[in-house]
């Protein structure tokens, strides 16, 4: 019998994110020779460190499958069956500090919360940000939590946004409620909305961008969109226009998929970088004219929104205990609102000359 974790890099749990990249992926080979046994047991008895329960959870969320098919925590083991397990926690790496951090909860119950995150803040743990984490706070806020005693590196976490994309985040407080939002993210069932400044005239009025997003061979901090084929995930992001300013464009992107950074690279891609984006060329004038007028309005716009024009507006998903939709709005933060007024008014300006 084999055991193969799936090829999977937790750095792709992304902002826009969530799919594949969520789960802690195992296959099974079941041997020819293998008596009946519950899997549950059967799955405890195999992975390393996992409980009984949160094998049943994940099966009550139907993140279990044999032979492709879900099955639930009383399902028999038979002689060559094939075992696929998805679970949405990662090895943990490194040790999670609770820490006393401000966070701005729009909604809370007993299975989740839903986060209004703001821009500097990490979503979660890694190289060079090991404390100051959005999961830093919830580990301290929910400590009384199992889910939260666990020693997870991301307990909770079903998406992540990146660290100056401002907006909404949902945060599971309990097992059963993990599964099932995670299962949600992985079928693509969800529904998110953000609101981007980018740079150009983008055209048409609305559009779909599809191309494989993946790690740059020159630099591995960043993304790009390759053809495709074996390098790079499948990526798609649907945009509609909402405003135009001649220089710089308004837009909602709906994402059908998650990758990180997918929204900065595939506006990227097409010419089209998000206004002040430091990794993805948006942060100097690349529309507009060359007055020094011009170049100073530029510079004011940067230092008020000192960060990439993006913000998670829009997030929507069946509750993992009542079954119901819920959809809930974010406002653009401050800096954002401020940096279009200017805009507005700098067109308005333009065409009254």
């Amino acid at each position: 019998m084999t055991d193969t974790p799936a090829d999977e890099d937790i750095d792709e749990l992304d902002e826009s994110t969530g799919q594949n990249d969520l789960f802690e992926h195992y296959r099974f080979d079941v041997d020819k020779g293998q008596s009946l046994l519950r899997i549950d047991k059967f799955l405890t008895n195999r992975i390393e460190g996992i409980s009984r329960n949160k094998v049943q959870n994940a099966a009550e969320a139907g993140c279990i499958r044999v032979n492709d098919v879900p099955v639930k925590s009383n399902y028999r083991v038979k002689p060559s069956d094939l075992i696929t397990i998805l679970l949405p926690h990662p090895k943990r790496e490194i040790e999670l500090i609770p820490q006393d951090i401000s966070v701005e909860i729009i909604y809370e119950d007993d299975d989740l919360v839903i986060v209004n995150k703001t821009s500097e803040m990490v979503v979660h743990p890694g190289y060079g940000n090991y404390t100051g984490t959005l999961v830093n706070a919830l580990a301290y806020h929910f400590r009384e939590l199992p889910l939260f005693k666990t020693g997870e590196l991301r307990p909770g976490l079903v998406h992540r946004i990146d660290k100056n994309t401002t907006g909404l985040i949902v945060v599971a407080k309990n097992e059963l409620a993990l599964s099932k939002l995670a299962l949600q993210f992985f079928q693509k069932t969800t529904f998110r909305r953000y609101i981007a400044l980018c740079w150009g005239d983008v055209k048409p009025d609305e559009g779909t961008i599809t191309g494989h997003i993946g790690r740059s061979f020159s630099d591995r901090r960043v993304r790009t969109v390759f053809p495709e084929g074996d390098y790079g995930k499948h990526a798609v992001t649907h945009y509609k226009v909402l405003e135009r300013f001649g220089y710089v464009s308004l837009v909602e992107c709906r994402l059908e998929t998650g990758r990180t950074h997918q929204i900065r690279v595939h506006f990227q891609h097409i010419g089209h970088p998000l206004f002040n984006d430091d990794t993805y060329g948006g942060n100097k004038i690349l529309k507009g004219t060359t007055f020094t007028k011009y170049k100073q309005f530029i510079q004011n716009c940067f230092a008020l929104l000192p960060r990439h024009a993006l913000h998670a507006r829009s997030l929507g998903f069946v509750h993992p205990t009542t079954g119901k939709y819920m959809e809930f709005q974010s406002e653009l933060p401050d800096d954002m609102q401020k940096v279009i007024e200017k805009w507005r008014n700098y067109t308005v300006g333009r065409d009254a000359e």
